[in-house]
């Protein structure tokens, strides 16, 4: 595996990219070894965290981890990655999705159990045309993460979302 590791508000000294070496090294073998994995150390306040994206052909595999400490971050974080992947194979498996990026002795392993994504309810409304900042307003009377509207200037479905630190942001389509 090839890694690009980068800091933000830290200095990311030889023991950290040792310490993410050895741990996210462990991934090893689930990939092949032209795959990139690209990690973000980075520092807020009293806050150490770390971001792991592996891009694998036409999907993302995307973990972060954040404690007081960079080294427990790095360790917490692996254990992530590597459940997403049992719960993922059989998908990728199934769907042929990114498998060219996967070891082959990880695809062919029967160890992972199969957590089918299963959808327990529908809902369907009627979706009044507005601007983003109306459809913030909606979610917050709704007491929701997120909030589906037509884009009145676009007549777009957009999903507007809330994110830390009480901010918002706009999902609008690219065609």
């Amino acid at each position: 595996m090839r890694y690009i590791i980068s800091g933000k508000n830290i200095d990311v000294t030889e023991g950290l990219k040792t310490a993410v070496y050895e741990k996210i090294g462990k991934l090893e073998r689930y990939f092949t070894p032209d795959t990139e994995i690209h990690v973000t150390l980075s520092v807020e306040k009293e806050r150490q965290k770390i971001e792991i994206t592996i891009p694998v052909k036409g999907n993302i595999i995307r973990a972060e981890q954040v404690s007081n400490d960079m080294y427990v971050s790095i360790d917490l974080v692996e254990e992530i990655i590597e459940r997403q992947l049992r719960k993922y194979k059989n998908k990728l498996i199934d769907h042929k999705q990114a498998a060219s990026n996967f070891n082959q002795a990880f695809m062919e392993d029967d160890y992972f159990e199969d957590d089918d994504v299963k959808i327990v309810k529908t809902k369907r409304f009627a979706i009044k045309p507005m601007d983003a900042e109306e459809a913030c307003v909606q979610m917050e009377l709704l007491g929701h993460n997120f909030y589906v509207f037509r884009n009145s200037q676009t007549d777009e479905v957009n999903v507007v979302y809330k994110r830390k630190g009480n901010t918002y942001g706009l999902i609008e389509p690219e065609y």
